[in-house]
């Protein structure tokens, strides 16, 4: 009888077991890792292939600027110290250019894993993404000539203005400013090059993305931020809607970067150089990654 019930009790075992290995095999099929790693997203993927796809600006001074195969600046630092503290090293990092208009379909269809590209969080993209932080508040300006009479948004009535396909400023200037003329490119290098060549009065996007513009050496002078930002833009850093855990870890290492420096010499190294001051991330107000 003792024998009978010990080997019912081993079935029921056996059985349970293999229960538990089906759920695990079962679920939405974001466990890329391997290695005996059982997390799913982001911190699955590092922690199992220690590499990640990091969507980014390729276009951008200072913040994402693609040269040959490298890429530099604020946000690729942001990148790199994300990476880390995800146990990838920086080999381990593919970049992949992003524009505004497809970051969404690239997070949701697992293009990239993470994106870091001047990614404003808004109601709507959260709807489709998650975000951790904001890592960085910007606020939307306008880049005009020096010789310009445009003093801020109430002056570009009839005036051409450009910005990106998709992206936050486009969309303002739609809604909030109807009577200026918006021409809508799909990088903001293609605005700032039409407004080199006088096809347009201004081009409108986050303060810092134009300064970045105008300290370029080709634009050298000929440039101005009129300095009047009519948005407060916090950047996030974008990942798949249902990963929650990844989300609160991404959180976590920018809670650490600005208590041990990284998160200041990774400005210095790269908008720094402009003269501009580092930021304080303010980590209370940090996302809730919901």
């Amino acid at each position: 009888m003792t024998m009978r019930i010990s080997r019912m009790t081993a079935i029921a075992a056996a059985a349970v077991l293999s229960l538990g290995v089906a759920a695990c095999g079962g679920d939405d099929g974001d466990d890329t890792g391997t290695g005996g790693t059982t997390a799913s997203g982001i911190i699955g993927k590092a922690q199992g292939q220690k590499k990640l796809v990091i969507g980014v600006k390729g276009d951008q001074p200072g913040l994402g600027l693609q040269t040959g195969t490298t890429y530099e600046g604020f946000d690729i630092e942001i990148g790199k110290i994300l990476a880390k503290g995800l146990g990838v090293p920086e080999s381990g990092i593919e970049w992949k250019t992003t524009v505004s208009a497809n970051r969404e379909p690239f997070i949701q269809q697992g293009t990239v894993d993470l994106v870091v590209a001047t990614y404003t969080i808004n109601d709507e993209r959260k709807t489709k993404v998650n975000f951790g932080g904001p890592y960085y508040i910007a606020g939307q300006d306008l880049l005009v000539p020096t010789d310009s009479t445009i003093t801020g948004p109430e002056s570009l009535d009839g005036k051409k203005v450009c910005s990106v396909s998709g992206s936050t400023p486009a969309k303002r200037i739609q809604t909030e400013y109807p009577k200026a003329q918006l021409q809508q490119f799909d990088a903001y290098s293609k605005c700032v090059t039409a407004l080199a060549g006088g096809q347009v009065d201004a081009v409108t996007t986050d303060d810092i993305i134009l300064a970045g513009y105008a300290s370029q050496a080709e634009y050298a002078g000929k440039f101005k931020v009129v300095g009047k930002t009519f948005s407060t833009e916090p950047y996030g850093i974008g990942l798949k809607k249902d990963d929650s855990d990844g989300c609160k870890k991404i959180n976590e290492i920018l809670t650490a970067a600005a208590a041990d420096g990284s998160y200041k010499a990774a400005w210095d190294s790269t908008l720094g150089k402009s003269g501009k001051a580092a930021p304080t991330l303010d980590t209370s107000k940090l996302t809730n990654c919901s």
